[in-house]
């Protein structure tokens, strides 16, 4: 095979019953590229290689960076959610900002971490606890950190991070304590 200009596309089509269902070439580019489709119209990237650099993207990966630019009150003694009210970016609209929280929106295992920096209110020996719950209630096993050091207000953080299989659907939201 032989791609003869940039225009053009090369590679290979994988049919069922004479309907495409994904194709493997440099169709479109002359980045390699693994396409999906159910339909046989609409196609979802699986993965692309730029050939500039060898970078690989999956752009339908599942991914959000959100953070709030207020202070979350958390009492002490008391499981809070954390609020967030930003997102640097939100693919395929996961995060629902709304609610506080991501929406799983098929079957898969994702990857979560979170940073939570505490602030001195009245009580200078209170301790701070960060966990990731599923569904509203579930802690996510792994997810449970604590900091039970002195705290420096503004300075002292919590650092979160745990990876869970979630089924479509499934929220996720972080709490503080």
């Amino acid at each position: 095979m032989n791609k003869e200009a940039a225009g053009d596309d090369v590679g290979l089509t994988l049919p069922i019953g004479f309907v495409t269902k994904a194709l493997v070439g440099l169709f479109g580019s002359d980045k390699l590229r693994l396409a999906v489709v159910a339909d046989g119209s609409t196609f979802f990237n699986g993965f692309s290689v730029d050939n500039a650099n060898g970078i690989v993207d999956q752009p339908r990966l599942l991914r959000f960076k959100a953070y709030t630019n207020y202070d979350n009150y958390v009492s002490v003694g008391a499981w809070t959610k954390i609020t967030i009210n930003n997102t640097d970016y939100n693919d395929h609209g996961a995060f629902d900002a709304a609610n506080n929280h991501l929406v799983a929106p098929l079957n898969g295992t994702c990857l979560f971490g979170a940073t939570l920096f505490y602030k001195i209110n009245a009580n200078t020996t209170a301790r701070v606890r960060g966990r990731f719950v599923v569904n509203g209630t579930t802690e996510l096993r792994g997810s449970l950190g604590e900091l039970s050091a002195t705290n420096v207000s503004l300075v002292t953080a919590i650092w979160l991070q745990t990876i869970v299989p979630l089924s479509a659907g499934d929220t996720v939201e972080p709490q503080g304590y």
